[in-house]
């Protein structure tokens, strides 16, 4: 996604208020929950309330969209979906798993539906099914899966 003015004067103030931060040495990204208007506005709503602290994504998109892979520590600009932005999160924690191997833990972390490992399957495995088949690339339970932990900074 191109970076929009908005979003580095966004980046601009949440800089000047962290001023002990080296704006020159942090990596951030601007993007936005993938789920269509009214869910995309929903997970960020999640985040803001304390509940999403998690989220995940098909780790081979990456590298076929040649963008880098989120690491600890890395920010990101969330916008809502009218591409405004509304918060900063920092990455706290970053692996790469199989599907089969997402937790009940993490699956509560992302904060949707019911929050159980199961309710996370359901949703992902359909979410990941159409985004792997978006990419011409297979779906199984050992496919890769980025799981990002964050906590909302600046707001």
């Amino acid at each position: 996604m191109n970076i929009t003015l908005e979003a580095e004067e966004f980046w601009e103030a949440f800089c000047d208020h962290n001023m002990d931060l080296n704006k020159e040495e942090l990596y951030y990204d601007v993007w936005q929950f993938l789920d269509g208007a009214r869910g995309c506005d929903r997970l960020a709503s999640l985040c803001l309330a304390g509940i999403k602290t998690a989220t995940s994504s098909l780790y081979e998109t990456f590298e076929l969209d040649e963008m880098k892979v989120p690491e600890e520590g890395d920010y990101s600009i969330i916008l809502d979906s009218d591409e405004v932005p509304l918060f900063i999160l920092k990455d706290t924690k970053v692996e790469i798993k199989k599907f089969s191997e997402i937790d009940a833990d993490f699956a509560g972390k992302e904060g949707e539906g019911d929050q159980t490992l199961e309710g996370w399957q359901k949703i992902h495995r359909k979410e990941f099914e159409k985004k792997a088949e978006e990419y011409g690339i297979a779906f199984s339970d050992d496919t890769l899966i980025l799981c990002e932990e964050f906590e909302v900074v600046f707001q």
